[in-house]
C-alpha cells in the first residue's frame, strides 16, 4: 500500500474497529513494517487523533479521545446532536437493531473531547421523549463500554448488585446486549461460574476493560432470545415456591435448558428448582413441566396451595366423570347478544 494517505486512512479504520491492536498485527494487515506503522500513527496524531501506544510484548496501539474533535466533517454542534440522538435511541429503544445504535454511540463518544462529552451527558438527561416508559435508568456510558467490549471480544470486570441487594464482582466474556420490555440485559459467559449468565445493565457498575481477548462461543439468535426471556422472568412474583424433584442436577439442566437457571443440587439424586407466577395458575403451569414420572415436593404456601388443590380436584372429578352427551348434529350454540 504505497499511497501514504490511503494507508493512514486504512490504519484509522483498523483503530476504530477494535479497542487495542498489537503493532505487529497492524503491520501485517497493512502490508508494511512496524516502523512504517509508527510513522503513520504520528501522521494521525498530527491530524488530531489521540492514539495511545504501549511498549512491550503485549504492547500496541489504541484510539483515545483527544483534546479536539478529529476531522469527521462534523461541527461540534452536529457531533453533540448526533450523540444525544443516539443516546435517546439506545435508552428508549426507538429503532430496530439496538446493538447498532449503541456501537455507533460508543464509536462517536470514543473520540469526543471531554467538554463535548459533558455537554452530551447534560443535554441527554433533559431529553424525555413523550409517551415512552424508559423503565430503570441505564447509564449510556456503561452501555457504550459494554458495546465496545462485545465488538472487540474483550473480557471485562464489573460490579453487580442483585435484586436482593447482594453485591459481587464478576469476570465475564460479554456476548450481546438486548432490550426487553423496560430493561437492558447483558448476556455473557461468566468465567467464575463457568456458565452463561444474564445481567440487568441498570444494576451493573464500574466496568473495567482487561485487554484480554477471547473467542466468542457460538449462540444462535433464537438462543439469545431465550436467554433474555428467562432473564425477564427473574423478577419477584406474587406467588413463589420451590419444587424439589427426584432428578439429578445434570439431568435436570439437560431437560430444562435455560429454564433450569436458578436450580441447585440438593444431593446426588435431588434438585431444587424455584418457580413462581402472578397467581397459582402460573405456578401450576411451571410444575406441569417437571418430566413425566419424576416425583417432587413443593413448599407452595397458602392460599395458593389450597387454590391449586381445589382446581386439581375439580379437574380429576371432571376426568373421572362420564363425558357430556355429544352435541346434536346441526345444533348451534346459543349466543348472548349485547
Amino acid at each position: 500500500m504505497a499511497d501514504t494517505t490511503t494507508r493512514a486512512l486504512a490504519l484509522l479504520n483498523l483503530l476504530q474497529a477494535h479497542r487495542h491492536w498489537p503493532g505487529a498485527e497492524l503491520a501485517e494487515r497493512l502490508g508494511v513494517t512496524e516502523r512504517t506503522v509508527r510513522r503513520d500513527v504520528e501522521r494521525l496524531r498530527e491530524l488530531g487523533y489521540r492514539i495511545e501506544s504501549t511498549p512491550g510484548v503485549a504492547g500496541g496501539y489504541r484510539l483515545e479521545a483527544g483534546s479536539a474533535l478529529p476531522p469527521l466533517l462534523l461541527t461540534d454542534e452536529e457531533a453533540v446532536a448526533m450523540a444525544i440522538g443516539l443516546r435517546v435511541a439506545a435508552s428508549q429503544r426507538l429503532v430496530s437493531g439496538p446493538e447498532t445504535t449503541i456501537t455507533a454511540l460508543a464509536k462517536l463518544e470514543q473520540v469526543l473531547p471531554a467538554p463535548l462529552r459533558r455537554r452530551v451527558k447534560a443535554l441527554a438527561e433533559t431529553v424525555q421523549p413523550a409517551g415512552i416508559n424508559a423503565g430503570a435508568a441505564v447509564s449510556s456510558d456503561v452501555l457504550g463500554e459494554l458495546a465496545l467490549a462485545i465488538r472487540d471480544h474483550e473480557r471485562v470486570r464489573f460490579g453487580y448488585t442483585s435484586a436482593s441487594g447482594r453485591q459481587t464482582r464478576r469476570r465475564v466474556e460479554p456476548h450481546a446486549l438486548a432490550p426487553a420490555e423496560r430493561h437492558w440485559y447483558l448476556l455473557c459467559w461468566d468465567l467464575d461460574r463457568d456458565d452463561w449468565r444474564t445481567f440487568r445493565v441498570d444494576r451493573l457498575a464500574d466496568v473495567e476493560h482487561t485487554t484480554v481477548l477471547f473467542t466468542p462461543k457460538p449462540l444462535t439468535a433464537e438462543e439469545i432470545e431465550e436467554f433474555i426471556l428467562v432473564a425477564r422472568s427473574w423478577v419477584r412474583q406474587a406467588v413463589e415456591a420451590d419444587a424439589v424433584m427426584t432428578l439429578p442436577y445434570d439431568e435436570m439442566r439437560r431437560y430444562f435448558g435455560q429454564w433450569g437457571q436458578g436450580a441447585q443440587s440438593e444431593d446426588e439424586m435431588h434438585t431444587r428448582w424455584p418457580i413462581g407466577g402472578s397467581d397459582f395458575r402460573e405456578t401450576m403451569y411451571g410444575l406441569s413441566w417437571i418430566p413425566t414420572g419424576v416425583e417432587y415436593v413443593t413448599d407452595l404456601a397458602e392460599p395458593a396451595r389450597g387454590e391449586l388443590r381445589e382446581t386439581l380436584e375439580r379437574m380429576l372429578r371432571a376426568l373421572d366423570a362420564a363425558p357430556p352427551a355429544p352435541r346434536p348434529v346441526g345444533a348451534e350454540l346459543s349466543r348472548t347478544r349485547v
